[in-house]
């Protein structure tokens, strides 16, 4: 049977990220920047003369030179006016890569993981426009959509419209991360910053062109998790549903020894992830959607 075609929607139990302060914002945003990326615009040096604040070369002026340029110290000391030519500073490129699949959908906290995705995506975008840097967006797991980098607020909101379109639906085909990290990288050529948020569930099918994207770019992963995700309850009899497959699990909770296997598969399933995002060099962060997950990503990014 063909896998339904992709698209999205609105979870019904969506509670949005909640209540996300501007001040507070602000402060992890030049985290994101400082942290994520290692360079503010005007730490990169771009090849060539033009507009910036690292002095290139200081030489008398010529007859079609700016005259915004002119240096008066150095015109004064000298007697015949001269212009100070700057280093150009490259714009910083964001790349943002937001997990969609159905499994964003699920959450028994205080909002669903697409919640949480929803809130790191809005701070990001502060992040990467907030020093005239650009945003770029790509999604994964559902339709896969491209937001060209863009500054200023027509970025945030595009990234606004975007997220208001949902999540994947049940069963949806899910070509996971791997083939959006792959065009991220064929398309960042110059080096930034990548952010990727996602469950990571599933296979670590994403893990070659991460480490590739590593090698060139600071990589920040979010990861968003569900404590049922991590344990059973005793609850009895339970039928599951795998929200990207659409298979159906019938399970006894009350069996000590299943609740056990389930929390060490779990676990060693969530050490993996981490073993992976480590090789790839990337910023891990973990966030839950039970708790205060603004001031967890600002724990985590201090």
């Amino acid at each position: 049977m063909p896998a339904p075609v992709a698209s999205l929607r609105v979870p019904p139990a969506r509670q949005g990220p909640g209540p996300i302060p501007a001040a507070l914002v602000d402060v992890l945003a030049l985290s994101i920047a400082r942290r994520g990326a290692g360079a503010l615009p005007g730490d990169r040096l771009a090849p060539g003369v033009g507009s910036g604040t690292e002095l290139a070369q200081l030489r008398p002026y010529a007859l079609g030179d700016d005259v915004r340029q002119l240096d008066p110290a150095a015109s004064a000391r000298t007697g015949v006016p001269h212009v100070r030519l700057q280093v150009p500073e490259r714009i910083l490129t964001t790349w943002l890569v937001l997990d969609l699949s159905a499994s964003m959908a699920f959450g028994t906290g205080e909002r669903l993981k697409s919640d949480v995705a929803e809130g790191v995506a809005h701070v990001v975008g502060r992040a990467a426009t907030r020093h005239g840097g650009r945003l770029a967006v790509m999604t994964a797991g559902g339709p896969e959509k491209m937001l060209p980098p863009r500054g200023g607020p027509h970025a945030r909101i595009g990234l606004r419209r975007l997220l208001a379109e949902g999540v994947a639906v049940d069963g949806a085909a899910d070509r996971g991360l791997r083939p959006v990290l792959h065009k991220t990288g064929r398309l960042a050529r110059q080096p930034g910053l990548v952010v990727v948020v996602s469950d990571f569930r599933g296979s670590l099918e994403w893990r070659k062109p991460l480490r590739a994207l590593g090698a060139r770019h600071r990589v920040l992963a979010v990861e968003i998790r569900d404590p049922r995700e991590e344990r059973l309850e005793p609850a009895g009899r339970l039928a599951l549903v795998d929200p990207e497959s659409g298979r159906l699990i019938e399970v006894d909770t009350s069996r000590r020894g299943l609740r056990e296997r389930f929390a060490a598969a779990a676990a060693e399933e969530r050490a993996n992830v981490a073993a992976e995002l480590r090789a790839a060099a990337a910023h891990h962060v973990v966030l839950s959607t039970s708790g205060d997950w603004l001031r967890a990503l600002g724990r985590a990014l201090r």
